[in-house]
């Protein structure tokens, strides 16, 4: 198939194209720019468009279809171009649904931990040898790309991500995929500027929940009070399996779980991390993988790219970087990683960063979040505010959302990172949480510091 990318250089529309390159298909691109890794990973495939832009040229009668991605704009030339010569234009996830219409498709959904349950459940298949088509939002140790696609796996593992699937649809990406067997993590109000109302956001996760095939299951966090209500409201005709947070012990900064052969040690920690545990073991019987199978494996499970990753060590301090951002996902961040390291201060630095962040009634959520922290900060540019759009917010208001009198408030990459690297680091846990990139700091040179 020729197939062509419009905004090929987002973190997935490229693992994509790199995921249909390696299947044998034809494949062009397009974007106005592209950053790193993306653009090298293009490149090293021949995929990397001669020039950034958009041409109109580039859209003939040739091609089987185009992937529209959310970068591009609803009156982008090229898209234009493909409407006018009736060429298919699929979203990213209508097109994931077309590849996998044929198999037992397996979708993990929620606010918060979905990348990581799906992650888990890569890595207990990936151990064993068991070979399935799969998409995850980061990139995992042992894979190469983080789409996987195949004319011959019976499974396909799909992250469900309740954001928009493209410019021309308005429609979450989750609702596409028509799960065999799915999973509902949490749900916690995110993406504001799409979805207004906390009521109208849920109802993303209803409809989630109906377009489960009839027959199918869900396996639901029974804990968090709004998935239960959801997944226990629909009337589909599917399986509702609960889980709930394993048992587990912390002894000198290590966490052990309960198993049936007695405590074990894992390499990821926090409750929220041990719930997802709990989910991603058992979505993974439901693929056939027995009880001690998957323990034998998720032992080894060091965790996804940027959640919770371990970036610097040495014998007495630690640095952790999670992309955490929302209030729920900072809160359960905080105080894991205090829980781990009861007796060792904690530094918890926060970036705001996302559309969501700045708005005035979603600030609010924040209060208590960064607690469980020795020493709390939050970082945010001004200038991030004005490109959103967005009407002004202060430190005041930051202080009066987070309600922490000692909180400190950056608003300058070069204040921010002078507290940064200001800090006593002998017994400590540095923490560092953001979508963003904390204003231009060099974690290379964090990595230095504590290392040296």
């Amino acid at each position: 198939m020729n197939i062509h990318f419009i905004a090929i250089g987002g973190s997935a529309m490229h693992n994509l194209a790199l995921a249909l390159e390696h299947k044998g298909y034809s494949i062009t691109g397009s974007d106005d720019v592209i950053f790193e890794p993306s653009k090298s990973r293009l490149a090293e495939k021949g995929l990397l468009p001669e020039a950034f832009g958009w041409y109109p040229e580039k859209i003939h009668s040739k091609l089987d279809a185009v992937i529209l991605g959310m970068h591009a704009k609803p009156d982008n030339s090229e898209l234009l171009k493909a409407q006018e010569l009736g060429i298919t234009i699929y979203s990213y996830p209508e097109f994931l649904y077309e590849q996998s219409k044929n198999k037992t498709r397996v979708v993990i959904g929620g606010s918060h931990g979905k990348t990581t349950i799906t992650s888990m459940i890569l890595h207990v298949l990936n151990y064993h040898n068991r070979e399935v088509d799969f998409m995850v939002g980061a990139q995992l140790d042992g894979f190469e790309r983080m789409v996987h696609l195949t004319e011959e796996n019976d499974f396909i593992v799909l992250e469900g991500d309740e954001y928009l699937s493209s410019p021309i649809d308005r429609r979450p990406k989750f609702h596409l995929y028509k799960p065999n067997i799915a999973l509902l993590s949490g749900i916690a109000w995110d993406h504001i500027n799409v979805f207004p109302t906390f009521e109208n956001y849920v109802e993303q996760f209803s409809i989630f929940t109906d377009s489960i095939i009839k027959g199918g299951s869900i396996t639901y966090n029974v804990e968090d009070p709004e998935v239960k209500k959801v997944v226990e409201a629909s009337e589909n005709a599917i399986r509702k399996l609960p889980y709930e947070t394993p048992q587990y012990t912390v002894e000198d900064g290590q966490t052990l779980l309960e198993t049936p052969e007695g405590p074990m040690p894992i390499e990821v920690f926090g409750k929220h991390n041990l719930s997802n545990l709990a989910g991603a073991k058992w979505i993974c019987q439901n693929m056939g993988v027995d009880e001690n199978d998957f323990y034998e494996a998720i032992a080894t499970f060091t965790g996804a790219s940027k959640r919770l990753e371990k970036i610097a060590e040495n014998d007495t301090c630690v640095v952790y970087k999670d992309f955490a951002h929302s209030p729920s996902k900072v809160a359960a961040t905080t105080r894991a990683v205090k829980e781990q390291y009861p007796d060792r201060k904690v530094i918890a630095c926060l970036e705001l960063h996302t559309y969501s962040s700045f708005n005035p009634e979603f600030l609010k959520d924040y209060k208590g979040a960064l607690d469980p922290a020795d020493v709390a900060s939050v970082f945010y540019l001004p200038e991030s505010v004005k490109i959103k759009k967005l009407k002004e917010v202060t430190p005041t208001q930051i202080s009066e959302a987070f309600q922490r009198t000692d909180l400190k408030i950056f608003t300058e990459s070069a204040a921010f990172k002078d507290f940064v690297f200001s800090q006593g680091y002998e017994n400590a846990v540095l923490l560092l949480m953001s979508s963003g990139n904390y204003g231009g700091l060099d974690l290379q040179q964090i990595k230095e510091l504590i290392e040296d």
